[in-house]
């Protein structure tokens, strides 16, 4: 996870990006100049960058025709950065409406941060983080069916949570369960759903 400033400046800039995705597989700033068209010299900066902020690894220097040929590879797959970077992360419980999508973003934030954090620790301990996840995607044929399936899914949770929660087991374990339902997103940035407006009295 990225939880410093400066790790997202040398992170998230266009080059650093792409040359993240290349090291997936452990190459050299040699070997990288001819694809991306881009000078050995030039490289090397940004890979020292990189380096510096923990984001890629040596894993091995090479002697070749006069100079040291140092091969990096990323040192994860993904880049996680915590929303606190981006400017602070807002406690959902501060939030009134818990059907706004203000509240959404903020649960959502929370679980970024949190799951990011627990992975690390579970990877440094040498561990494997437990967690569920489903994800689907659902057609309702009015808002109305909309509410009944919110009223119904929140029932059918309640008696979940009742039957497992055990708080008086000493050995219990505690997890965060987060369900959210929001509009598809379509390809190219719009939605497939408009968000519905309060009604008003009249």
């Amino acid at each position: 996870m990225l939880d410093d400033p400066r790790s997202v400046r040398s992170a998230l800039t266009p080059l650093r990006r792409r040359l993240l995705a290349e090291l997936r597989e452990p190459d050299s700033a040699s070997g990288l100049a001819p694809r991306l068209e881009i000078s050995r010299q030039k490289l090397n900066y940004h890979l020292r960058q990189l380096e510096a902020q923990g984001l890629v690894e040596l894993v091995e220097e090479r002697r070749r025709r006069g100079f040291t040929e140092r091969v990096f590879r990323t040192t994860a797959h993904a880049l996680v950065v915590d929303p606190e970077v981006l400017g602070g992360l807002v406690d959902p419980e501060a939030i009134q409406d818990r059907f706004s999508s203000a509240y959404m973003v903020a649960a959502a934030s929370r679980l970024v941060s949190d799951v990011a954090a627990l992975r690390s620790g579970a990877a440094e301990a040498g561990k494997r983080l437990a967690t569920i996840t489903h994800e689907s995607e659902i057609d309702f044929a009015s808002p109305r069916e909309l509410r009944a399936f919110s009223d119904e899914l929140t029932g059918l949770l309640r008696g979940l949570i009742a039957k497992y929660h055990r708080p008086d087991v000493e050995e219990s374990r505690s997890y965060r369960l987060l369900v959210a339902t929001h509009p598809r997103r379509e390809p190219e940035g719009g939605a497939t759903g408009e968000e519905e407006q309060p009604e008003t009295e009249s």
